[in-house]
């Protein structure tokens, strides 16, 4: 893999699960191992394993198809571009699988450079949740309950026949935030074609014009 000048060189390596949960254990900041795997892959620099990512199955029911997996954890110990190289190398193994969408999740605050530099979407934001628990489905809350997330996905372009992501985001509950600043109300989606909704109202939509223009980003 390419490298700047002064930066160490990084390798893509196949992982087990239980060579991966061992790494999350060590070194993830607020998730726990996950339970099980689709593959796992691991980058290594100087001989020493430097991060992971974990690829399964999609936890939200509406994403759950053939043709659609999840990473569902990636952890680094900090080395310079480990994350992008391992969500480049899922999506150019899940390619080569079959798959033709790959959704993943962060949580509200953080930058998503990683993620933007090997060519993933951002395609919403989606509200805290309570909790995972239920009375349907009994489970142990995950520790990061309250903290909204963002929802990001690379796609092939023969993905055309997935189900839309407006469809998919109505299936999850109306979890989508008004992305205004001062606003952030969870609003369902209008069915249709074209660029998937972002704002709630009209107003809303002409307040975050106004503050893209008072405070352009960097």
């Amino acid at each position: 893999m390419a490298r700047g000048e002064g930066q160490q060189a990084l390798d893509i390596v196949m992982l087990t699960l239980d060579e991966a949960r061992t790494v999350v254990d060590r070194i993830h900041r607020h998730h726990r191992r996950p339970t099980g795997h689709r593959f796992s892959i691991g980058v290594r620099a100087a001989g020493e394993t430097r991060g992971v990512a974990i690829v399964g199955r999609a936890s939200a029911r509406a994403f759950d198809n053939r043709f659609t997996l999840e990473v569902t954890r990636v952890a680094t110990d900090g080395t310079p571009n480990a994350c992008s190289a391992l969500y480049g190398a899922v999506w150019g193994a899940a390619k080569s699988l079959g798959v033709r969408r790959v959704i993943t999740y962060t949580q509200d605050g953080e930058s998503g450079a990683s993620l933007r530099a090997v060519g993933w979407r951002r395609v919403a934001v989606l509200r805290p949740r309570t909790g995972w628990d239920t009375p349907s489905r009994r489970r142990e809350d995950r520790g990061v309950d309250g903290v909204a997330r963002i929802l990001w996905e690379q796609r092939t372009a023969n993905a055309d026949d997935l189900p839309p992501l407006d469809t998919l985001r109505n299936e999850m509950r109306n979890e989508i935030l008004c992305e205004a600043v001062g606003c952030g109300r969870p609003f369902p989606l209008r069915a249709g074609r074209g660029r998937p909704a972002r704002y709630c109202s009209d107003a809303c939509r002409l307040r975050a014009f106004r503050h893209r223009a008072k405070c352009p980003a960097p």
